[in-house]
Parts: structure tokens; C-alpha cells; sequence
């Protein structure tokens, strides 16, 4: 090339042969290294250039000098290409209870007898408002006269009314509390910790959890060990289907299990049937864990750390993901309700701090159901109708003689125990 001769040429002296390192030409210097060819430009104590090492500035005089490397557009690194996305190697395993029908006790058979056989009635009314339709369909088939649809109308309407009423007097159990003084502070206790419970701005029910093993699910993850599947849920005050109680009782959804909170046990009402669980067969463990949360941070969470959605191997961001960014790693509470009837059902709360007075809460209601008085019969429980509309009414025996207000029809009735020849 034309530019390489200029600089490339060989003089003869005295002295030997020798190679120049550098030629001027106008303003401009070239630069000959081992790392190739150099271009600089500027006056004394200033110049600036580029070479095989990028650009720079040089500038100084007297012996003190200064130099910076400038950033070049031709010598940025070029981002590696993400890893490809791979099938996640984690198996879950699902947290839930056991098969209700083995969660009964001696005091509750009873109960779940009724509860059971009640619900296996079959509804009068959708069979009713069927045959209504079908016959005011085959009426306005043949033509019929318009009054008698002012006779049959009323009446399919009140035979429906009456349909209604009658399934809910077959379908409805009827329990009835008489509380006393040491079972109704402890129950107070128990609602005041689902109070608390509720206050939470997020609650969970955990539905499983699957450990991580393998470091591609790692990096993905965020450098979690382990990945739960879990679901809102919203804890209120409520009954099941077909039942009503005269005290309040807490409701603790849980999937396909909803466990309501009795003065003296605990229903699981599945799908399939309803068990029980005695309070002193309930065990409410409870815990403080670290979890990376990659949705929106509830408002009384407190957060301890933060992570990346994509982490390297020695826990910093990995830089081959355009969309890396910062997820916060906060403080939940854990509960877990289990017996050994087969319940087992873990919780997660926004804020620490509930798990320990939801336990305590459990044992107080346990301990103050031991301390009852021995007077009541075998199961504890006695069941009578109402004398007012039928239903029947399970109360605690020592509730023999007392006049209640029946939770069904609102009327006074008398608690009684039927005559075995009825």
C-alpha cells in the first residue's frame, strides 16, 4: 500500500540500519507498534488518537502527563445470546389433607351422621319448576286460553315457595350452643386470632411445593431452593350449606376443603363428605421464611434482601437477559394445620407474627373443652326437634330444660331428650 511506504523506509548512516516508529505527515502522526498501526493528531501537551487499543487523549508538559482510554463504538463487547429456554426439571408435590371420611371422633359421629344423611336428600324444587315449565311450554303449544294461565302461574309459583321451604326443613342441621364462661372466653380468643388473621393485606393457601435440584432451574428462578403453587384466599365468618348455628363461626378456605372453626371442633367440609377434628387433635405449626416475591409486595411485608429474576453462579445478575431485573426477597409467616386424622394444610400470611397466636388460640379451646363438667350423656350431645317447626336442634346435655330461641324459626322452644319409643 501507498501508506505504508511512506512510513516503511530504510535509511543508511554510519550508524547502521535502523526502522523509524513513527512519520508526520500535515497534522497528522502515524504510529507503528507491535499491536499495529496508530493515528494521532493535535499540538504539544495535547494530542489525541486512535489505535489497535481504541481511542485516547494525551495531554501534559514538563513531565507530567495524563491519559484516558475514550469508549469506541467499534470496540464494545457484543452480548452473548440468552440461554435458550429449557423444560423445568421440578416436580410438585401437592400439601392436602387425607380422605375425610377418616377424620371423625367419638363426639362427632353423630353430628356427621346427620350432616350426611341430611345432604343425601335429593331438592324437591328444580324437579317442580321442571314440570312447571314443561307444562306452560305444552300450553303455549296447543293454543290454551290466556285465563288458564292466570290459574296456573300463581299456582306454580306457590307450589315452588312451598318446594323451597320444605327442602330447606329436610336439608337444614340445627346446632345449638350453650356456652360456658371458660368456652366462650377461649372461642372469643379464637375469633380475636382470625381477626388478626384477616387483617393481613395477603393470605395464601400453599396447593404444593416442589424442590429445585438442578442449576439451569436455579438461574431461572431467581436462586430459589424451592417453587410453591399457592392461591388467594380470604378467611371470613360464615356456615356451611343446609346448616345454621347461633354463634358465629370462622371459615378458613382451603382448595377443595373448607374448615369451619366450631366451639368444640373443627368441620372439613370436601366436595365428598365432612370430617371432624377435635381440638386437641389439631396441631398448628408455625414459621418465619425468606421468599422472593415476583408479584407486588404486600403493603405490611417487610422486605430483608433483594435478588434477580436471573442470577449468575455466584448469585450476581446474569447478563445475558435484556429483561433482568431486581425482585425483592421478603419475610412471610408460614402456618401449618395437621393432624393425625390425615389434615394437613399450610398457609401463607403477609405479614409474620399470626402463626403463634392462631396456635395458642387452638390450645386455649382445647384446654377449656377438657375442663367441661362431666354432666352429659355418652356422645356428649343430645338432639331433639323443635317444637315449633320440627327441625332438629343437637345441644350440649347440660342444656336439658332450657328455653332457646330456635336458630331455624326464631321462635322459643324447649330443649328436651326424646323418649327412646319415639
Amino acid at each position: 500500500m501507498e501508506l505504508q511506504q511512506l512510513w516503511i523506509k530504510c535509511y543508511r548512516n554510519d550508524v547502521g540500519f535502523y526502522l523509524r516508529k513513527s512519520l508526520s505527515v500535515g497534522p497528522f502522526r502515524f504510529n507503528l507498534s507491535k499491536s499495529g498501526i496508530g493515528l494521532s493528531t493535535g499540538i504539544k501537551g495535547f494530542r489525541v488518537g486512535t489505535g489497535p487499543r481504541g481511542n485516547y487523549v494525551h495531554m501534559g508538559r514538563g513531565g507530567i502527563y495524563f491519559r484516558q482510554t475514550l469508549p469506541s463504538l467499534d470496540n464494545r463487547p457484543i452480548p452473548s445470546e440468552p440461554p435458550s429456554e429449557r423444560p423445568s426439571s421440578i416436580e410438585f408435590k401437592d400439601i392436602e389433607s387425607g380422605s375425610v371420611s377418616q377424620m371423625v371422633d367419638s363426639s362427632s359421629a353423630a353430628l356427621l351422621e346427620e350432616i350426611s344423611s341430611k345432604a343425601k336428600k335429593l331438592l324437591i324444587w328444580p324437579w317442580l319448576l321442571g314440570v312447571s315449565i314443561c307444562l306452560l311450554a305444552v300450553l303455549a303449544a296447543a293454543s290454551a286460553p290466556i285465563w288458564i294461565y292466570f290459574v296456573l302461574i300463581p299456582m306454580c309459583i306457590g307450589g315452588l315457595v312451598w318446594a323451597i321451604h320444605t327442602d330447606k326443613l329436610r336439608k337444614t342441621v340445627v346446632l345449638f350452643y350453650e356456652l360456658e364462661p371458660h368456652i366462650e372466653q377461649a372461642f372469643q380468643n379464637l375469633h380475636n386470632s382470625f381477626d388478626l388473621l384477616r387483617s393481613c393485606s395477603r393470605i395464601w393457601h400453599v396447593e404444593s411445593r416442589g424442590s429445585i435440584t438442578t442449576t439451569y432451574d436455579w438461574k431461572v428462578n431467581a436462586g430459589a431452593s424451592a417453587v410453591i403453587k399457592r392461591k388467594t384466599i380470604n378467611p371470613h365468618a360464615g356456615s356451611p350449606p343446609y346448616f345454621q348455628c347461633n354463634v358465629s363461626i370462622p371459615v378458613l378456605p382451603a382448595g377443595r376443603q373448607r374448615l369451619f372453626f366450631l366451639p368444640d371442633r373443627i368441620l372439613v367440609w370436601d366436595t365428598n363428605g365432612v370430617g371432624a377434628v377435635g381440638f386437641e387433635q389439631l396441631d398448628v405449626n408455625s414459621d418465619e421464611h425468606r421468599f422472593i416475591e415476583d408479584g407486588g409486595v404486600p403493603s405490611d411485608t417487610k422486605v430483608v434482601d433483594r435478588t434477580w429474576r436471573y442470577v449468575n453462579k455466584k448469585g450476581g445478575p446474569d447478563r445475558r437477559f435484556n429483561n433482568n431485573r431486581e425482585i425483592p426477597v421478603v419475610l412471610y409467616g408460614a402456618i401449618l394445620l395437621a393432624s393425625k386424622s390425615g389434615l394437613q394444610e399450610l398457609f401463607q400470611t403477609s405479614r409474620i407474627g399470626i402463626g403463634p397466636t392462631l396456635a395458642s388460640a387452638v390450645k386455649q379451646m382445647a384446654a377449656a373443652i377438657s375442663e367441661r363438667g362431666e354432666s352429659k350423656t355418652e356422645d356428649g350431645y343430645i338432639k331433639c326437634p323443635c317444637n315449633n317447626c320440627d327441625i332438629f336442634i343437637e345441644f350440649p346435655a347440660q342444656g336439658l330444660g332450657q328455653t332457646v330461641v330456635c336458630p331455624h324459626c326464631g321462635l322459643e322452644t324447649v330443649l328436651f331428650k326424646p323418649s327412646t319409643t319415639m
